[in-house]
C-alpha cells in the first residue's frame, strides 16, 4: 500500500514573511489519520496571490527545530509561464502531524531533482534504425480531425509515461486507449526501451509491452456513449496530446479533443482529459473537462476484460481484472503475460455498470470490455486507474492479491476523498 493516496487533513498558516521582498514563508500542516507508515503522499498547494512565485524550496520540520530539504516542482498547467502549482511527496510517520516550511520567490529559479517520473513524445528519426534510439522529441502535437492516420505519427503511437512502478502510452487516434508497459524492476526505463526494448535490454531485466487493447477502453480509456455502446473521440475538429509537467515528482500529460461531436444529435464540444501520474505510484489520476454543460448527456470508461480473466466488482464503482494474453498478433515473438488492472469511479459520476460478453463458460471473450456508463452534472469528472504486472518484483502474485489491493485503495481514495482532492491555497 505503499503507492496509494494516503488519508490527509490539509490545513495551512502563515508563520513569518521575509524581509526580503522577493522571498517570504508559509508554513502548511499535513496530518496522516491513519496509524501506519505512509510513504510519497501526494501534496499540491495552489500558487495564488499577488505574488508570482518563480521558485519553492520545501522543509519539513521536526519537533526540535530542525529542517530537511523535501524534494519539489512548480507547474504551469496552462502554459502562460506562471507556476499555477507545488507539488512535493510526504512520507508520514503512524499519526503524524507533520509541518511544511516553504519558501518562496519570485526572482530565483526553481531548483531541480532527481528523476522519479519520466514522458516522452517523439517522432521518428529515419537516419535512426534502432527502435529505442529515436531523437525527434516534441512537446506537443496537434493533428486535424481529416488526418489520415494519426496513430502512426508519433514514434510509439502516443505520448508515454511512466513512475518508478509503471509505463503507459496513450495512442494518438480515436481510440485514445491506455496501453500498458511491465516492469520486472521498480525503476525508470522508457527513456531507454522507448517501449521497444532490444532483445540485449530484455535480457538485462528490461520489461515491455504486457496488454493487447484492440478497440477496448485498455486501461480506463474515457469514450462516448450511445445507449447501448462506447463511441470513439470522432469525430473532431482536431486532436493534441501534449506534455504539460516533465517532473521529477509528477508528470502530467493532457490530450484535448476540440469539435467533438459524441453522437451524430450533439453539439460540438471540447474534450480536455488530463493525466497525472506521481512518483512511487502504480495508480494514475484521470480528471475529464468539458466545454460546455454536459448533465443531459452520457459517456463511458472502463477497462479491458481480458480473454478468460477472473473480474471483480463492488457494484459501486471499483472493477477489476486479472488475467493472461498476448500483448500482441505474433505469438512467437510474445508470450502470454499475466497483468491486474483496475478503476475506480466515484459514485457520483455513476449511472450505470454494464457487464462484459463472456462465452458459454461465463469467462470474458476477447475484445470485451468492463465498462461504465457515466455523467456528470459539472464540466468535470475525476476517476482512477491501477495495474500491476505479475512479472514485477513486489507486486501482487495472485487475483486474490490484486483484488484486496483494489479493494484497500478505494477505500482510502474514498474516505480521503475531500482533503486529498483538494488544492490548498497560498
Amino acid at each position: 500500500m505503499n503507492n496509494l493516496k494516503t488519508l490527509l487533513l490539509i490545513g495551512a498558516a502563515v508563520l513569518a514573511t521575509s524581509a526580503d521582498a522577493s522571498t517570504w514563508t508559509k508554513t502548511i500542516k499535513v496530518d496522516n489519520t491513519v496509524d501506519h507508515v505512509r510513504k510519497d503522499v501526494p501534496v499540491v498547494v495552489t500558487l495564488t496571490g499577488k505574488k508570482t512565485v518563480s521558485s519553492v524550496l520545501v522543509y519539513k520540520l521536526s519537533a526540535d527545530g530542525t529542517r530537511t530539504e523535501v524534494p519539489c516542482q512548480t507547474d504551469d498547467l496552462d502554459a502562460d509561464d506562471v507556476a499555477d502549482e507545488l507539488c512535493f511527496l510526504a512520507d508520514l510517520g503512524p499519526n503524524e502531524h507533520a509541518r511544511y516550511e516553504l519558501l518562496l520567490s519570485d526572482e530565483s529559479q526553481q531548483k531541480t531533482y532527481p528523476a522519479r517520473v519520466y514522458a516522452e513524445m517523439l517522432v521518428r528519426n529515419d537516419k535512426v534504425k534502432e527502435k529505442n534510439r529515436h531523437n525527434n522529441y516534441l512537446e506537443s502535437i496537434t493533428a486535424r480531425g481529416d488526418c489520415a492516420n494519426s496513430y502512426n505519427v508519433q514514434h510509439h503511437h502516443g505520448v508515454c509515461f511512466e513512475s518508478e512502478l509503471n509505463g503507459i502510452r496513450i495512442y494518438f487516434d480515436k481510440r485514445q486507449t491506455l496501453d500498458l508497459y511491465g516492469k520486472h524492476r521498480h525503476r525508470l526505463e522508457l527513456q531507454q526501451t522507448q517501449f521497444y526494448p532490444s532483445d540485449q535490454q530484455k535480457a538485462e531485466g528490461y520489461g515491455d509491452d504486457v496488454l493487447w487493447v484492440g478497440q477496448t477502453f485498455g486501461l480506463g480509456a474515457f469514450r462516448g456513449w450511445d445507449g447501448q455502446a462506447p463511441t470513439m473521440i470522432e469525430p473532431v475538429r482536431s486532436r493534441t496530446q501534449r506534455v504539460v509537467s516533465y517532473g521529477p515528482l509528477r508528470t502530467i500529460v493532457e490530450i484535448v479533443d476540440r469539435g467533438w461531436q459524441p453522437t451524430p444529435s450533439a453539439k460540438p464540444i471540447t474534450l480536455t482529459i488530463r493525466y497525472t501520474q506521481y512518483a512511487g505510484h502504480r495508480d494514475t489520476d484521470v480528471d475529464v473537462f468539458f466545454s460546455r454543460d454536459v448533465s443531459q448527456e452520457q459517456f463511458s470508461t472502463g477497462i479491458i476484460a481480458i480473454e478468460g480473466a477472473q473480474l471483480f466488482s463492488d457494484q459501486m464503482g471499483l472493477r477489476g481484472c486479472w488475467g493472461a494474453d498476448f500483448p500482441g498478433t505474433d505469438t512467437v515473438k510474445f508470450s502470454r503475460e499475466t497483468l491486474g488492472m483496475g478503476i475506480w469511479l466515484p459514485k457520483e459520476y455513476l449511472t450505470e455498470e454494464r457487464a462484459a460478453e463472456t462465452d458459454d463458460k461465463g469467462l470474458p471473450v476477447k475484445g470485451s470490455n468492463l465498462t461504465f456508463v457515466v455523467n456528470t452534472k459539472m464540466r468535470h469528472l475525476r476517476y482512477r486507474v491501477a495495474y500491476c504486472y505479475l512479472g514485477e518484483e513486489n507486486g501482487p502474485k495472485s487475483a486474490e492479491e490484486w483484488f484486496e489491493w483494489l479493494r484497500r485503495w478505494k477505500d482510502e481514495a474514498e474516505r480521503s476523498a475531500d482533503f486529498a482532492n483538494k488544492r490548498l491555497k497560498l
